[in-house]
């Protein structure tokens, strides 16, 4: 039975394959056409049939720029040539002590509101090694000329220490015997330290933003209470 049903499935592939192929045409089986010509037979009424364009949106194009002009290009150049705003400099000048600031106070009241300012500096003590008061110059000269051979740098100690010399000054008055203890070891004897400032307050004057219009009218205001004392660059 089952051999039977193996050579009835094996003559139903064959007699597909036959007519597939067209073999089984002379006896009216066969498959039908799908050639060009016989698709457009088959065709309903295609005359009928449009093309249609979908409709989208677009977006609306950018008018061109209107051409400049001369006055516009003008206006360009004399914007980009134009000089910034003088934003000012900031200048300051110090150390001053209680006395000069209450001068300085009052000389730069009459500058603008917020326009300066005073800032609480201190004034550190300061030491020398000092030798002198001489009796005259001739005594002076020659402790010069005996300090030089013993190629010990000095200077004058200046203001109410003249006639007199400097051998050194100093932040600190241990600083200041540890330097006179190698001076002596040069064979340096007269010599001896001394406070030349004591500490105190002090005050650095500070102008924020001076522009080159202000500049001068400020420093005639201020100059007179300076003590002597210029205006630098902050910094």
């Amino acid at each position: 039975m089952l051999r039977l049903a193996v050579i009835a499935l094996l003559l139903a592939n064959a007699g597909y394959y036959a007519y597939t192929q067209g073999w089984l045409r002379s006896a009216g089986l066969a498959q039908p056409e799908q050639a060009e010509p016989l698709r457009v037979q088959q065709q309903i009424r295609p005359e009928t049939l449009k093309v249609l364009r979908t409709q989208g949106t677009t977006a609306a194009p950018t008018p061109p720029a209107p051409p400049a002009t001369a006055a516009d290009a003008g206006a360009s150049a004399t914007a980009a040539a134009a000089p910034a705003a003088d934003a000012g400099e900031c200048l300051q000048a110090g150390v001053f002590d209680e006395k000069q600031a209450a001068a300085l106070r009052t000389a730069a009241a009459s500058l603008p509101q917020g326009s300066w300012t005073l800032e609480p500096t201190p004034i550190t003590g300061r030491w020398m090694i000092y030798m002198g008061r001489f009796d005259d110059q001739d005594t002076l000269d020659k402790k010069r000329a005996e300090l030089r051979a013993r190629k010990v740098d000095f200077d004058r100690a200046g203001g109410m220490l003249e006639l007199g010399l400097s051998l050194g000054r100093f932040s600190t008055e241990e600083a200041a015997q540890r330097g006179l203890t190698a001076l002596n070891a040069q064979g340096v004897r007269t010599a001896r330290v001394i406070l030349e400032r004591q500490a105190a307050p002090g005050f650095m004057l500070k102008l924020p933003a001076v522009t080159d219009a202000q500049r001068q009218q400020w420093l005639a205001t201020l100059r007179p209470a300076m003590a002597g004392k210029t205006l630098g660059s902050c910094g």
